[in-house]
């Protein structure tokens, strides 16, 4: 099982894992995005169907 497969799958519930995740260990979206082998455009886009954008100045999608 690697990092991936234990995301949520559930758009709401993802955003808020990627956002705590952010918050207390990734200093960047592609930070995180690479330790947890995630396509970083497939995951903005899940995100995006929800109305959440990443903003780098903050280091969250909002």
């Amino acid at each position: 099982m690697t990092m991936y497969d234990k995301l949520p799958k559930d758009p709401v519930m993802l955003l808020s894992f990627i956002n705590t995740q952010l918050r207390d260990t990734y200093e960047s979206f592609e930070e995180f995005a690479n330790a947890y082998q995630v396509d970083a455009a497939a995951t903005i886009q899940t995100l995006r169907g929800i109305d959440y954008e990443y903003d780098a100045a903050a280091n969250q999608f909002i």
